[in-house]
């Protein structure tokens, strides 16, 4: 029976399949394109990959052998190298340092995907592997996006990556959303999503968060889950909207893009 780390892990390979496949056909033009994330090129993207690549892995390294964990000045290191590569470097880089942090996930056997704990470096305490691979995954997912995007508008989060992300997003709202675009406006919608299905309160005022589902919402959000996952990182512009999505009530979907501008 597959465990939350198993099916991460795979996530992550498919993922890694499916954008690989693409940067391994870019031109020097095609790196140079703008990305889904603000002000980056898709180069750029690559390199926040790849950098991030080398970075997960020295974490997993030393959790396997007990080693210290890379500090802040390791992570300097890496980032200022890979800032100083040429674009084509950015991506024959990413190719290269993604396809071994995937190994080396791949290669982890059953006791130790249950039992390994990863010190993160920003977090209190040191976490299960399920935990560390999917800040990994969220991170990855998105951005794979970013730089699928520069290429197809109609380009969605992987449905792999979707499914296993719904359950986080709530955690981050509270610091990555702007509630004073609000203006003092408070409402609380009750949040339909699709393909997976699942049903949230989206509680919108001094601070926004999902609760509970609400008997007598304010208003109603619906949407397929991978837009509620661009919504809630900051992109969902008008121009990568999916015909799915619906705002009703007292705030409209404009205000969500400010409330979500992205971090």
């Amino acid at each position: 029976m597959s465990t939350p780390a198993d099916r991460i892990i795979t996530a992550l390979r498919t993922g890694h399949e499916e954008l690989a496949a693409l940067v391994r056909d870019l031109k020097e033009d095609d790196l140079l394109r703008p990305s889904g994330a603000s002000e980056w090129q898709v180069s750029q993207v690559l390199s926040h990959l790849g950098s991030g690549a080398e970075i997960t892995l020295a974490s997993l390294d030393a959790a396997r052998t007990g080693a210290p964990g890379p500090d802040g000045d390791f992570n300097k290191g890496v980032w200022a190298r890979w800032d100083a590569m040429a674009p084509a470097e950015h991506a024959a880089g990413f190719l290269a340092a993604n396809q071994r942090l995937v190994e080396a996930y791949e290669a982890l056997d059953a006791e130790t995907r249950a039992t390994l704990r990863i010190d993160l470096g920003f977090l209190p305490e040191p976490v299960d592997l399920a935990t560390a691979a999917r800040f990994r995954l969220s991170e990855f997912a998105l951005h794979q996006w970013d730089v699928e995007v520069a290429f197809n508008p109609f380009a969605a989060v992987t449905p792999e990556a979707t499914a296993l992300l719904l359950d986080q997003i709530g955690g981050m709202l509270a610091w990555t959303s702007r509630p004073q675009e609000l203006a003092g406006r408070e409402a609380t919608l009750l949040l339909r999503l699709s393909e997976p299905e699942r049903t949230y309160g989206l509680r919108l005022g001094e601070t926004v968060a999902l609760v509970d589902a609400p008997e007598q919402p304010d208003g109603e959000l619906s949407a397929p889950a991978e837009a509620w996952l661009r919504l809630a990182t900051g992109r969902l512009g008008p121009q990568h909207t999916p015909d799915g999505v619906r705002v009703t009530g007292p705030v409209a979907l404009d205000d969500l893009r400010r409330v979500f501008a992205g971090f």
